[in-house]
């Protein structure tokens, strides 16, 4: 099957028979190098390197690169289905947030009797509200090993179930992201319920311990930043393997022509939610790493506002090159971090203009325009300009 000049990768650079390695391209080579580079260098640096020094990096720019980490990860799970599958989801702040109510559950279990009440049992807001026992589904929260599969299967199967359905009955384009969007508001309120028993309004916080180890101290911190930098890598090496197989190559034959593939004698729909389902478990392990450095998660992680953001990290990065979705997340909160302690009364327009720049004048995105700039270099400064600007033939089409 042949594709349309609007695929922001190359079929044919896909599913080739060559090495994993090989396949890759130079911004995937550099995000895997950086990842698991950072996973040792920023924590030894945090660890062995004085306060005095230069390169020593604290403990609380370490917990917010750790944070930044995880929403790259979780740009590269919505890329996986948007770029190479046509799926825009703006529902994935849910999984996300489903992964790190699962983590914060297991975290409040952890308090014990050190909490305001001193209830072994009960989480604190649980006595508050006057519960008598713990609900069923907290059951088994108490261990590490099952809280991360349920990090993992929630928003699996949570993703199994939507997608089955959506797929079936061939729902696709802004519809099926209005159906996503619904998805998450319709959590974010179920949530906010004191009688979910999930926290209600204030969500789950104050926690203590994770895995017996202070989660405060500085030892866990690093061992948190390290997890989030080498997950970032791993899961940019699983979606590689994905979308450079024969699976992959059906993934974006699938999203420049869905009704040619189907005509083909792909099941289409079964391809999308195997895509789905993926995404939503990388997402979902997103949150959990979140959830123990920011030290709270509420019902407000599930708002739409969230997964349109994300949607933004991807598009601003290069939508259809895994690596510049994560890239993209992290330019993105980095300058929201700066820009809503300098400008904090014009952030949101600012990313507003954001979007609608990269729209309008950068369509694939930061990984897309650094290649046309070194092509376009030899012109010196005005051509310099003139390729950060001009679209290119293809795109134009």
């Amino acid at each position: 099957m042949t594709e349309t000049s609007s695929s922001p990768v190359p079929a044919s650079t896909l599913g080739t028979p060559r090495s994993f390695v090989a396949r890759m391209d130079t911004g995937g080579r550099i995000l895997l190098v950086l990842s698991i580079a950072a996973a040792f260098l920023v924590p030894m640096s945090n660890a062995w390197l004085p306060a005095s020094s230069a390169f020593q990096i604290p403990t609380w720019v370490l917990s917010l690169l750790g944070k930044y980490l995880c929403y790259a990860l979780l740009a590269l799970a919505l890329d996986l289905v948007w770029g190479f599958c046509g799926i825009l989801s703006l529902g994935h702040g849910a999984f996300f947030a489903l992964g790190g109510y699962a983590m914060g559950m297991y975290l409040m279990r952890q308090i014990g009797t050190r909490g305001v009440y001193g209830n072994a049992e009960l989480p604190d807001f649980m006595v508050f509200l006057n519960w008598k026992e713990l609900p069923w589904y907290w059951y088994g929260f108490e261990h590490f090993w099952f809280a991360m599969l349920m990090v993992l299967l929630v928003p699996g199967v949570l993703a199994l179930v939507f997608g089955w359905f959506a797929f079936r009955s061939r729902v696709t384009g802004v519809y099926l992201s209005i159906i996503t969007q619904a998805l998450t508001y319709a959590l974010l309120l179920a949530f906010f319920r004191n009688d979910m028993g999930f926290g209600g309004n204030n969500g789950l916080t104050d926690f203590k311990d994770i895995i017996g180890f202070d989660i405060q101290s500085d030892g866990v911190r690093r061992t948190l930043f390290a997890s989030s930098a080498l997950s970032l890598a791993l899961g940019y090496v699983i979606c590689r393997l994905l979308v450079t197989s024969k699976f992959g190559r059906v993934l974006v034959s699938i999203r420049d022509a869905e009704s040619r593939a189907r005509f083909l004698g792909y099941r289409v729909e079964h391809y999308k939610l195997l895509a789905f389902v993926v995404s939503a478990m990388m997402a979902g392990l997103a949150g959990a790493l979140y959830v123990p450095q920011v030290g709270i998660i509420n019902p407000s992680e599930f708002s739409p506002a969230n997964s349109i953001e994300a949607v933004i990290w991807v598009a601003v990065g290069g939508r259809g090159t895994l690596y510049g979705a994560a890239l993209g997340a992290l330019v993105v909160n980095f300058a929201k971090s700066w820009f809503t302690g300098a400008l904090p009364e014009v952030w949101l327009y600012l990313l507003g203009a954001l979007f609608i720049c990269t729209t309008l004048f950068l369509p694939r995105g930061i990984a897309g325009v650094v290649p046309r700039l070194f092509k376009r270099f030899d012109g010196g400064l005005v051509g310099l300009i003139s390729g950060l600007w001009r679209r290119p033939k293809e795109d134009a089409r």
